[in-house]
C-alpha cells in the first residue's frame, strides 16, 4: 500500500466529511447527504488528479470498514426482548419490500440489482445498507451512478418520513408502543427514527429505536443471501465461474456483532468505535460522490425515484396492517 499516494485523496474525503458533519449539526439535515452532495461538487478532484488513488480507497477499504464496525451496534438480546411475532412481521416487511423493489425493476426496465439495492436500501437502514449491498454487488458501468441515487432518494424520503408519519400516527389514535413499531418498522435511517420517536415521547422513542436496531441487524442476512444469489447466478452462466467469497468485513460484521452479543463491551470501547463506524460511511459516501459523473445522474430519470418511493408506501402500508390485524 503506497500512503504517500494514498493520503491527498484520503485527505480530502476526511475534510469533506468533517464539513458534512458540521453541517449536519447545525443544520439538522442528514450527515451522509450532505457529504454526498459535498462530494459530488467536488467531482473534479477525482479525474487525472493525484487525489485518484485515495478517493478510490475511501470509497471502498473505508466503506468496510465503517460496515464492519456497524456490528457493534447489534445485540441478539433485541431480537429477544421483541419477541418471536413482532420479529417474524419485521422478516416479511423486509422480505416483501425487496422482492417488490426487484419485481418492479424488471417493471420499469431497470436492472435487477437496482431494484435489491433500492429494496434493501428502504427495508433494512437506509443509506448505510445502500453502501453494504453496493459493495457485494456485480461491476457495472452504472453501478456508482445508482448508489448515487439510491443514497440521495432514501435519504430524502427518510427525513420526509421522520416529520410525516409521527402526524399520521397521531391522527390515526396508535398508542406509544405502536407508534413506536411503526416508526422503527418504516422509516429507512436510525438518526431519522430517533428523532421522530422521541418527538412523540420517551416510549415511543425507546421502542421505535429498538425496533430499527432490529432491522439493522437482518442487513448481514439479507447481504449473505444476495452474495449466494450472484454466486448461483455466476455459476448458471459459466460452470467456470470462481466461486463468490464471503467479504471479510461481513465475517467482522458478525464476529462484532456476536461479541456485543455475549459480552458487555465498555462505553470507553462502544462510543468510539460506533462513532468512527459513522464518519467511515460518511468519508466513503463523500469519495462516492467524488467518484460520481454528473452528466450520467441527470440521465436517471424519474423512474428509480418512484420505485422507492413505491416501496416506501409499501413497507408502511405493511407494518400498519400488521399492527391493525394484531
Amino acid at each position: 500500500m503506497d500512503v504517500k499516494a494514498l493520503l491527498p485523496g484520503i485527505s480530502i474525503t476526511t475534510i469533506t466529511g468533517l464539513a458534512a458533519l458540521f453541517l449536519s449539526e447545525h443544520y439538522g439535515a442528514p450527515a451522509m447527504l450532505f457529504a454526498l452532495l459535498l462530494g459530488i461538487a467536488m467531482s473534479f478532484l477525482y479525474e487525472d488528479s493525484p487525489c485518484r488513488k485515495g478517493i478510490e480507497f475511501a470509497a471502498t477499504f473505508i466503506l468496510r470498514v465503517g460496515v464492519a464496525l456497524l456490528g457493534l451496534r447489534i445485540a441478539l438480546n433485541d431480537l429477544i426482548s421483541l419477541g418471536w411475532e413482532t420479529v417474524f412481521i419485521l422478516i416479511l416487511a423486509i422480505a416483501s419490500t425487496i422482492c417488490l423493489g426487484v419485481i418492479l425493476s424488471k417493471q420499469f426496465k431497470l436492472s435487477k440489482s437496482f431494484g435489491a439495492l433500492t429494496g434493501g436500501s428502504v427495508a433494512i437502514c437506509g443509506a448505510s445498507a445502500a453502501m453494504a449491498i453496493t459493495a457485494i454487488l456485480p461491476e457495472h458501468k452504472d453501478k456508482e451512478r445508482d448508489t448515487l441515487v439510491t443514497i440521495i432518494a432514501v435519504t430524502s424520503l427518510s427525513t420526509i418520513a421522520m416529520v410525516v408519519y409521527p402526524i399520521i400516527v397521531t391522527y390515526l389514535g396508535l398508542n406509544d408502543i405502536d407508534s413506536g413499531f411503526f416508526l422503527g418498522g418504516t422509516i429507512h435511517d436510525v438518526a431519522q427514527v430517533v428523532g421522530a420517536g422521541y418527538s412523540i415521547s420517551e416510549e415511543t422513542g425507546d421502542m421505535s429505536t429498538l425496533v430499527k436496531l432490529v432491522r439493522v441487524s437482518f442487513l448481514m442476512p439479507v447481504v449473505l443471501v444476495m452474495l449466494f444469489i450472484i454466486k448461483l447466478n455466476k455459476n448458471t452462466k459459466s460452470n467456470n465461474a470462481k466461486a463468490t467469497k464471503i467479504p471479510v468485513f461481513l465475517i467482522a460484521f458478525i464476529i462484532l456483532m456476536f461479541i456485543n452479543s455475549f459480552i458487555t463491551l465498555p462505553e470507553i470501547i462502544l462510543e468510539p468505535a460506533t462513532s468512527f463506524s459513522r464518519f467511515a460511511l460518511v468519508v466513503s459516501i463523500a469519495a462516492i460522490g467524488m467518484k460520481s459523473n454528473f452528466s450520467k445522474l441527470k440521465c436517471v430519470g424519474f423512474k428509480p425515484i418512484v420505485l422507492m418511493l413505491v416501496e416506501t408506501i409499501w413497507i408502511a402500508a405493511f407494518i400498519l396492517a400488521a399492527i391493525w390485524i394484531i
